[in-house]
C-alpha cells in the first residue's frame, strides 16, 4: 500500500485523474492518499478492474505474479522471457512494455526505472481467482485461435432482405410507441417497469408481443426518444423530431446509439470477425478475449446480440453487410443499403365512403402525423387504415384544425377525392364543436376549479348523469352550468374521451387550443461535476511540498505500515551527514517519534521523525 500511495503522490494530476477514471471505488471516507491507496487495493475494486482486463493484459499480469512469487527479477524483459517460456507468441512478448504501461495506467502495477512492482494485494486477489474463474498463466499466454473463414453457402441477398425487414419492423414499432406515449403517457411502477395496462396498450399499438415491449421501450429510452417525468414516461422533444424523419434516418439514429454502447475493444474484435462471425462465434471470441469478464460481459453480450437482430445487423446469428458497415463506423452507408429494401413511402391515400382512409404504403411522417390529428389508426402494416369519426374530428378541432383545413388537407392527399359522407361528418362535427365549453371557475364558484356550460340544457342534464364522467365529479348548479373540483384540462379531456363536442375557452369566451400532453424536454448537458476531480481537489490541497508536508507524509507512511504490520527499510540521517538503513517494523508514531522493532537486531528502537530521511518497502525476500 505504501508504494501505491507514493505512486499516487508522484503522478501529475492529469495522469492521476485518468488512472482513477479506469477504476471503480467508494470515495466515502477517503481523507488522504493513503486511504485512496487502501480503497484501490480492496478486493471489490480489484475484482472490478481485473474482470475488465483483456487476455493480453491478464497474461502479462499473471506472468508478473509468477515472477513475484519466485522472487525473480522484475523487469519488462523478465516478464517477456517468462511469457515466452509459457509459450506466448513473439507478438505478445514484444508487446510487454506497452501492456505493462497500460496496467500501470490503471494502478495495478508500478514501474520505476524499468523495475516492475506488483502490489501484494493484487497478487493475492489474482491468486484467489486464477484456477477458479480465470485461466492459469500458461493458458492465458497461449496464442489466439485463428480466425477461420469458412465456405459461405448462405444466400446473402436473402439475408439482406430479412435484415431490412427486421430493421424496418423495429423502426415502425418504435414510431408507434412514440405515438402511443405521446397520446397517453405510460406510468412507471415504484418497483420499476411499466404498469401492466400501459404495457398491454403499448404492445398492441406497436403490433408486438407483450414480452418484446421492454426491449423496444429500453431502446427508445437509450436513444432519448422518451423521457421520464415523475412517475410517467412522455415522448421527448428528440422523439418528436425523430418521428418526422424518414425511415432510413430513423434507423440510423437507433444504429448509432447501438454502436455507441459497444466498448471500443469489443468493437474492434467484432469488426475483425464481421465477415464470418456468427452470434455463437461472437460470444466465444469475446469470452476468450475477456476470460475474467463474468456477469457484466454476459449481460452486455445478450443486449448487443438481441439489439443487433432487432436492428437488422445480423439475421439468426449470421453476419450481414449492414452489421459490418455499422461496426466499421459507416452507419450512413448501412442505412442506405438497408433502405433499398424498405417499403417506399407514399404521399397519397384513398379516402373512402365508409369514413376510412387507406394508405397503400407507409405514409410520409409529416402527413401521417397530420392525419392522426383528426383520424384514429385502425390498422398498421405496409398498408395502413385510419378512420374519421365525430370524436376524432372533434379532437382535431380542439387542437386547432377547422373544417376547412381538414377538408383541404384530405383533398390534397386523396386519390379519390372527398366522399360526401366524409365531408358531411366533418361539417357536422365542426357545427357542433363547442356546444360544450370548459373554463376556469370564477371566485364565486370556489372551491370548484372548473365550470362546464352549454346552451343546451338537455345536454347539461346528460353530462350530469353520465356515469363515465363520475371521476371528475360534475355537479349541476343551474340549467346551463356544471362545476368540478378538478382542473379545467382534466375535465376537458374527460369530456373529449367521452366523445362530447367540447371546447376549452378563456374568461372572455374565446376558444383556446389545448395540447393533451406536453413533450418532455431533453435536459441540457449537466454542468461539469466530476467526482474524481472533486476528490483530488480535496486530497491534493494539502500537498504543498513544504517541510511540514514532508513530515506529515512520512508520519502517515509509518502509521499505515504499523497498522498493516509491514516491515520497512528506514533510512536514518547519522551524525556527520551519513545515512544508515534499518529494517524496522513500525509499532506506533506519536509526539514526533517512531517506535519500531529492528528486525535484524531484534531490539526496539525509538527515532525522531526529523532524523528519518526516507522509508521504502522492505525487500521481498525479507
Amino acid at each position: 500500500m505504501l508504494e501505491l500511495a507514493a505512486r499516487l503522490r508522484s503522478l501529475p494530476r492529469t495522469d492521476l485523474e485518468a488512472a482513477l477514471a479506469t477504476r471503480e471505488f467508494d470515495a466515502t471516507g477517503i481523507r488522504d492518499l493513503f486511504d485512496l491507496a487502501e480503497v484501490l487495493l480492496a478486493p471489490d475494486s480489484l475484482d472490478h478492474v481485473i474482470s475488465r482486463l483483456d487476455r493480453p493484459r491478464l497474461a502479462v499480469l499473471a506472468a508478473t505474479a509468477t515472477l513475484t512469487a519466485d522472487h525473480a527479477g522484475m523487469t519488462p524483459d523478465a516478464v517477456s522471457a517468462e511469457l515466452a517460456r509459457l509459450g506466448a507468441s513473439a507478438e505478445l512478448s514484444a508487446a510487454v512494455p506497452q501492456l505493462l504501461g497500460r496496467l500501470a495506467d490503471s494502478l495495478i502495477v508500478m514501474i520505476d526505472d524499468r523495475r516492475v512492482h506488483l502490489p501484494a494485494a493484487v497478487a493475492a486477489r489474482l491468486a484467489v481467482r486464477m484456477g477458479r474463474d480465470i485461466p492459469d498463466a500458461a493458458e492465458l499466454a497461449a496464442p489466439a485461435p485463428p480466425v477461420l473463414v469458412g465456405v459461405d453457402d448462405v444466400d446473402r441477398t436473402l439475408l439482406d432482405r430479412r435484415a431490412a425487414e427486421a430493421a424496418y419492423a423495429t423502426v415502425a414499432a418504435t414510431a408507434e410507441l412514440l405515438a402511443a406515449v405521446g397520446n397517453q403517457p405510460a406510468r412507471e411502477l415504484a418497483k420499476g417497469g411499466l404498469t401492466l395496462p400501459d404495457s398491454k396498450r403499448l404492445a398492441e399499438a406497436c403490433g408486438i408481443d407483450l414480452d418484446a415491449l421492454p426491449r423496444l421501450f429500453h431502446r427508445a429510452d437509450e436513444a432519448g426518444l422518451v423521457l421520464r417525468d415523475g412517475a410517467y414516461w412522455l415522448e421527448s422533444d428528440i422523439g418528436a423530431e425523430w418521428s418526422q424523419l424518414g425511415s432510413a434516418d430513423r434507423w440510423q439514429r437507433l444504429a448509432e446509439q447501438w454502436l455507441a454502447r459497444i466498448p471500443p475493444s469489443l468493437r474492434e474484435l467484432v469488426a475483425r470477425r464481421s465477415e464470418s462471425i456468427s452470434a455463437t462465434d461472437l460470444r466465444e471470441d469475446v469470452r476468450w478475449l475477456y476470460p475474467a469478464g463474468g456477469k457484466w460481459l454476459d449481460d452486455g453480450l445478450d443486449r448487443l446480440v438481441d439489439d443487433a437482430e432487432a436492428l437488422g445487423l445480423a439475421v439468426a446469428g449470421e453476419p450481414v453487410e449492414s452489421g459490418r458497415l455499422v461496426l466499421t463506423g459507416e452507419v450512413q452507408r448501412a442505412a442506405s443499403a438497408l433502405a433499398v429494401h424498405f417499403p417506399a413511402q407514399v404521399s397519397k391515400v384513398y379516402v373512402q365512403h365508409d369514413l376510412t382512409v387507406v394508405s397503400p404504403g407507409p405514409l410520409e411522417p409529416v402527413l401521417d402525423a397530420r392525419l392522426r390529428g383528426f383520424a384514429d389508426v385502425e390498422g398498421r402494416d405496409l398498408a395502413s387504415t385510419y378512420r374519421v369519426s365525430a370524436a376524432s374530428v372533434n379532437r382535431g378541432l380542439a387542437a386547432g384544425e377547422t373544417s376547412a383545413s381538414i377538408l383541404e388537407f384530405l383533398g390534397e392527399i386523396s386519390l379519390t377525392g372527398i366522399p360526401q359522407p366524409v365531408a358531411y361528418l366533418v361539417g357536422e362535427a365542426a357545427r357542433r364543436f363547442g356546444s360544450v365549453r370548459v373554463a376556469s371557475a370564477d371566485e364565486a364558484d370556489l372551491p370548484a376549479r372548473t365550470v362546464v356550460r352549454s346552451d343546451d340544457d338537455q345536454l347539461i342534464g346528460t353530462l350530469a348523469v353520465d356515469q363515465t364522467l363520475n371521476a371528475v365529479g360534475l355537479r349541476q348548479v343551474g340549467p346551463h352550468r356544471l362545476l368540478s373540483r378538478f382542473a379545467p384540462d382534466v375535465v376537458f379531456w374527460a369530456l373529449a374521451d367521452a366523445r362530447y363536442p367540447v371546447a376549452a375557452e378563456d374568461h372572455e369566451g374565446t376558444i383556446v387550443r389545448l395540447r393533451r400532453h406536453h413533450l418532455a424536454q431533453s435536459p441540457p448537458a449537466p454542468p461539469a461535476s466530476d467526482p474524481i476531480a472533486a476528490l483530488l481537489d480535496r486530497l491534493l490541497a494539502k500537498n504543498d511540498d513544504d517541510a511540514t508536508d514532508e513530515v506529515a507524509w512520512l508520519a502517515r507512511q509509518l502509521e499505515a505500515a504499523a497498522r498493516s504490520k509491514e516491515t520497512l527499510t528506514v533510512t536514518v540521517r547519522m551524525p556527520g551527514g551519513t545515512t544508515a538503513d534499518y529494517l524496522l517494523a513500525p509499532a506506533s508514531v506519536a509526539n514526533g517519534r517512531l517506535r519500531a522493532r529492528d528486525r535484524k537486531a531484534d531490539i526496539e528502537r525509538t527515532l525522531p521523525l526529523s532524523a528519518i530521511a526516507s522509508v521504502a518497502p522492505a525487500p521481498s525476500n525479507v
